[in-house]
């Protein structure tokens, strides 16, 4: 599995944080976190895992929308990230007038209507798929994720999940739309290579990419659940400021990066193409850029 700058997480949070509030509003969050309290009780605490949590950006979007009081167990195979981690949810808490302590090797945060016991560990997702536990596990989560796996190792996961009736949430997973504007001649010979980019192996076996939530949500049917979907994209433009300009040029940049490895007789093509779209942001004129995300909810009646 590549690793992940924590820099480039922390320039993606408030686009992926908007995404998110978008869906919720179609999801109704809330009360798919009240069916396994109902089996467990108004005042337990709902057990949640945290697949490939970074820096903790999943814990911030969702815990809020859940409420009342959790536990999260956060995964990740990176110790750069985890060391990282507990700071940013610290920071994060006493951002918003919260209390947040250490516990030992975890952290507790409080806050009105909502409570948080959160511990963490490195593990390989993609080579000990088995040796994550399970058990007691309400919801298992991820954000940008499922697009990096595989089918088979999502299959897989699914039957784990459906065994241990845990509900699963998997947020902003690409779907393949990018839509510029303005449109650019490349724009379709680049896009096209970067989605091949996006199906290559990250670790788990040829990538989904932007196939994820149409190869997710037969599998699950499947294994019984019901689900719902719900976009979660990301606006970005140049003219809400800094912010958005940097998100834009960095979107440029990887963009280019991966189609030019993709596809290495196409480089002079794709640089100028990199280079139009750079001078575009050195001009006063707008800049903008959809990224098609969706979210996906999935749980037992």
């Amino acid at each position: 599995m590549s690793g992940f700058d924590p820099d480039w997480l922390a320039l993606r949070e408030p686009f992926d944080l908007a995404a998110r509030e978008a869906a919720a509003q179609a999801l109704d969050v809330p009360a798919f976190a009240a069916r396994p309290r109902r089996r467990r009780g108004p005042d337990a605490a709902l057990q949640v895992l945290d697949l490939g949590c970074g820096t903790g950006a999943n814990l911030r979007a969702l815990a809020p929308q859940l409420g009342g009081p959790q536990r999260w167990r956060l995964v990740d195979h990176d110790p750069q990230l985890l060391a990282v981690l507990p700071i940013a949810l610290q920071s994060w808490a006493l951002s918003l007038g919260w209390h947040a302590e250490r516990t030992g090797a975890g952290l507790r945060i409080e806050a009105p209507r909502l409570s948080l016991d959160v511990v963490w560990q490195q593990a390989d997702l993609a080579a000990d798929l088995e040796g994550l536990r399970l058990d007691d596990t309400d919801l298992v989560t991820a954000s940008a994720l499922l697009d990096l796996v595989s089918a088979d190792w999502l299959a897989r996961w699914i039957a784990r999940s459906r065994a241990a009736a845990a509900a699963l949430c998997f947020a902003l997973s690409v779907d393949d739309r990018l839509h510029w504007q303005p449109s650019d001649a490349a724009d379709d010979e680049v896009h096209a290579l970067f989605r091949a980019h996006q199906r290559r192996d990250k670790g788990f076996g040829p990538a989904l990419g932007g196939a994820a939530v149409d190869v997710a949500l037969p599998l699950l049917a499947r294994a019984g659940y019901r689900c719902a979907t719900a976009a979660s994209d990301w606006q970005v433009d140049a003219a809400q400021g800094p912010a958005h300009r940097a998100m834009l040029a960095a979107m440029v940049d990887g963009i280019a990066s991966a189609a030019c490895e993709q596809d290495p007789a196409a480089v002079s093509r794709v640089r100028a193409w990199r280079a139009r779209r750079h001078a575009l942001l050195a001009e006063p004129s707008a800049m903008g850029l959809v990224v098609g995300h969706t979210d996906l909810l999935a749980w037992f009646d």
